[in-house]
């Protein structure tokens, strides 16, 4: 199974941007931990970028040629109806993560523009929230649309 990690803006800042809401790990390390747990279950592949279009880009390239994808699109999740219909646009089915539990955080960040397109949503697990993701997509069926 191949699954997609894609994570949004200032992710790329994990381990230094805010410890007490995002912990203090890279997400890199936490990367080869997960790719180390399902090695032979699943392919890890992971992209970050700050920037919406590319985020578009990354699902429009990965969606039609992995089994699902993981996505934290960051403050995106609040404000984007374009990466919304990225979303709805490919077969692969799509896990919305987030480190924190939204809901406890700032009102703002209670709505997600991109909910309603995912098969799922996780949230306030920490980084383990990701693991949870891959969980969910492992249990789903594979998406008859994309390569294997």
């Amino acid at each position: 199974m191949k699954i997609t990690i894609i994570n949004g803006p200032n992710l790329n800042l994990l381990g230094v941007r805010e410890p007490g809401i995002y912990g203090n790990r890279r997400f890199e390390d936490y990367l080869e931990s997960l790719r180390r747990q399902y090695k032979g279950v699943a392919e890890i592949e992971y992209f970050q970028s700050n920037v919406e279009g590319l985020l578009i880009d990354e699902l429009h390239r990965t969606g039609f040629e992995c089994n699902g994808i993981v996505l934290n699109a960051g403050a995106y999740t609040h404000t984007s109806l374009a990466i919304a219909d990225a979303i709805s646009a490919i077969p692969a089915p799509v896990v919305e993560v987030h480190i924190s539990n939204v809901h406890r955080r700032e009102p703002v960040r209670h709505h997600s523009m991109i909910s309603a397109a995912c098969a799922g949503v996780i949230a306030g697990f920490g980084l383990d929230s990701y693991r949870l993701a891959i969980e969910a997509l492992l249990a789903m069926p594979l998406t008859a649309d994309c390569k294997k």
